[in-house]
């Protein structure tokens, strides 16, 4: 099973390395680090560890993903986590291990169900990810516990999703289609632990209020799309008479 892993990065030179030292190179074919217009030497690191290196000038963690995936060379699966050294690359096994059964399309690392170091998720983040989860949970007839950025998905399936988000909306719209697609999905339980430096989203009031904003206007258009699409569809297959 080739796998390929992309590493979005905004100035995480102090962290990238040991992610990128983490990873398995027997399981790991191609690993692509995305810098997303770093003002630091985050890039001259990743190369020094042997990542393929992918500039994105236009910020956003979406964009950064979505640049990644542009240069992908065709995996049977598709790995995203993070830079700042909060997720354990080394239990990436674990994360793709119900694709490589047949078990699942698209597979969460759950922080919730795992074991989260302390002060690893701010209580917005806590409460975020319940309200966002639940929502999609009631809307969908999900399972999910999480908006987790580690997680691994098959080539196949997410090209079929056709990701568009350039910004904080990313997982929740993966989240969203995946269910909308009929996905088979699973979660597995990962550990987390404080991330390296000073988060670019969840550490600043800017971040915090951009990335709720993104993630309800996802969740108001899912609820829009369950109570208006779907039952006019549904209507629209009733045979006349």
């Amino acid at each position: 099973m080739r796998i390929s892993v992309i590493i979005p990065a905004h100035n995480e030179e102090a962290s990238i390395g040991l992610v990128l030292q983490k990873l398995d190179e027997n399981l790991v074919g191609e690993v692509i680090v995305v810098d997303n217009d770093s003002s630091d030497q985050t890039a001259a690191v990743a190369r020094a560890q042997g990542a393929r290196v992918v500039f994105e000038p236009g910020r956003g963690y979406g964009r950064a993903c979505l640049a990644g995936m542009a240069e992908l060379s065709d995996p049977d699966v598709v790995a995203f986590l993070d830079a700042d050294y909060s997720d354990f690359p080394e239990r990436l096994d674990e994360v793709v291990k119900p694709i490589a059964a047949g078990e699942a399309d698209f597979v969460i690392g759950s922080r919730v169900l795992g074991n989260a170091e302390k002060g690893s998720l701010t209580p917005v983040q806590r409460y975020g990810n319940w309200l966002a989860t639940t929502l999609l949970n009631a809307l969908f007839k999900t399972r999910y516990t999480d908006l987790g950025p580690f997680r691994a998905i098959k080539y196949n399936a997410l090209k079929k999703l056709r990701m568009r988000d350039k910004k904080y909306g990313w997982t929740v719209e993966m989240q969203i289609k995946a269910a909308l697609w009929g996905l088979e999905i699973v979660e597995v339980p990962v550990p987390y632990r404080k991330r390296v430096g000073t988060s670019k989203i969840s550490g600043t009031v800017k971040g915090v209020v951009l990335a709720s904003v993104t993630i309800l206007s996802y969740l108001f258009g899912a609820v829009l799309y369950r109570l208006c699409v779907v039952p006019f569809k549904r209507q629209a297959r009733q045979p006349d008479g």
